[in-house]
C-alpha cells in the first residue's frame, strides 16, 4: 500500500476478520448502553463541544442528523458545508425517520438511558475564524461521559438552542464549554446561532 498516494481517498481503509480482534462478540449483540452519544462536526462554532440531552431533544438530534462535510472525507469538498441528513444515515433507512427516533425515545425511556451531542467541529467562531476542537477536549468529553463524573457537573442551557452544557469538564476550558464564550464577537456569535437554528426548523419542518 502506498500511503502517500491520494490520487483515490485522503483515507486508507482495511477490512479483517472479526476474529482477530481479541476479545470480540461474536454474535455482534452487546448490552444495552447507558449513555448514547450522537456525534455532529457544527462548521458554525456555535454548538457547545457536549450537550446533555433531554429524551425530546435527542429525538429531534436524530431525526434532524446535522453535521458537516469537511475536506478529506469528501469528493469536491474544499470547506466545510453543512448538511442534515436524517438519522445520520438517511439514505441508508428504509423507513420514515420518524419511526426510527419513536423507538429511540422508548428506548431511552425503558433502559434509562442518559443522551449526549458531542461536537467535534469549530470553536470561537466558524470556519476560517475559529480552530477545530482539539481531540484532547473530546477525549475528555467521551471519557467522562463513560466514567459518569460529566453526568455530576453543573449545567447551563443556552439562549438559542435551549442546549444544557456542562460549566465544568476535566481540562476542558470553561470558555470553550459555553460556544458564546469562545468568541470575541458575542454579536456575531448570536446572528451566527440564529442563523444556524433557521437551518435546523427549515429543515425540520418537513417531518412535521
Amino acid at each position: 500500500v502506498d500511503f502517500d498516494d491520494v490520487s483515490i481517498t485522503q483515507n486508507t481503509r482495511v477490512s479483517y476478520p472479526i476474529d482477530y480482534i481479541p476479545n470480540h462478540q461474536p454474535d455482534g449483540q452487546g448490552g444495552h448502553p447507558k449513555n448514547i452519544i450522537m456525534l455532529t462536526c457544527d462548521a458554525f462554532g456555535v454548538l457547545p463541544p457536549v450537550s446533555r440531552l433531554t429524551k425530546e431533544q435527542a429525538m429531534v438530534q436524530f431525526v434532524s442528523g446535522y453535521t458537516a462535510k469537511v475536506a478529506g472525507t469528501e469528493r469536491g469538498i474544499t470547506e466545510p458545508t453543512a448538511v442534515f441528513s436524517a438519522c445520520f444515515g438517511a439514505p441508508f433507512m428504509p423507513r420514515t425517520p420518524q419511526s426510527y427516533a419513536k423507538v429511540l425515545g422508548d428506548m431511552i425511556d425503558k433502559h434509562h438511558v442518559t443522551c449526549w451531542l458531542v461536537n467535534t467541529g469549530w470553536s470561537g467562531g466558524g470556519y476560517g475564524v475559529g480552530s477545530r476542537m482539539p481531540l484532547s477536549y473530546t477525549r475528555t468529553i467521551i471519557n467522562t461521559i463513560l466514567d459518569g463524573t460529566l453526568q455530576q457537573e453543573i449545567y447551563e442551557t443556552d439562549d438559542i438552542f435551549g442546549l444544557s452544557y456542562p460549566t465544568q469538564c476535566g481540562d476542558v476550558p470553561a470558555t470553550v464549554l459555553n460556544p458564546r464564550d469562545a468568541w470575541n464577537d458575542k454579536n456575531a456569535y448570536d446572528e451566527t446561532a440564529e442563523k444556524v437554528l433557521g437551518l435546523f426548523e427549515k429543515n425540520y419542518a418537513q417531518y412535521a
